[in-house]
């Protein structure tokens, strides 16, 4: 079974990158030194030191790897200029029928979606239903806070 794409806009991917690199020269050194360090303390059986620094050697790998795949799989979000319906890459404006006020969001791929400072994941309720539409269009998604309204004002 293929990985499925991870979505991507330029500056998302260079973010991990260099995430990566940190990671990968800085971050790697840093804990197999506090190994190393807890190592010359004696008794590993009740060394809280080395488990903890074990601890962290686990978790970074895991990121590590995360970030791998992620890079793996990028398919970088292309600006294709004017196009008649919404892409992931846009930035959308909504108008919310419930609360009576305009948002606007950018759909990015699920690794870069920061909800919190307007960018929404392709795979969101809200993301998922935008995709396809156009100016003018209503759309209801349902989203673990009940079913929302929304009329697209304009994306660009």
């Amino acid at each position: 079974m293929a990985d499925k794409p991870v979505y991507l806009t330029p500056e998302g991917k260079k973010k991990l990158e260099e995430e990566l690199e940190y990671l990968t020269t800085v971050r790697r050194r840093e804990v197999a030194e506090a190994i190393r360090s807890a190592k010359e303390e004696g008794d590993l059986s009740e060394n809280s030191a080395y488990d903890e620094a074990k601890l962290q050697q686990g978790f970074l790998e895991g990121r590590v790897q995360e970030i791998e795949l992620q890079l793996r799989n990028a398919e970088l979000i292309q600006k294709n200029g004017k196009t008649d319906t919404i892409n992931i890459g846009n930035y959308v404006t909504v108008f919310d029928e419930d609360f009576g006020e305009e948002e606007t969001y950018q759909i990015v791929g699920s690794a870069e979606a920061d909800p919190s400072n307007g960018r929404i994941s392709n795979e969101s309720p809200v993301g998922k239903v935008l995709l396809g539409c156009k100016a003018g269009d209503m759309v209801e998604a349902e989203t673990p806070g009940g079913t929302v309204s929304l009329k697209i004002v304009k994306f660009k």
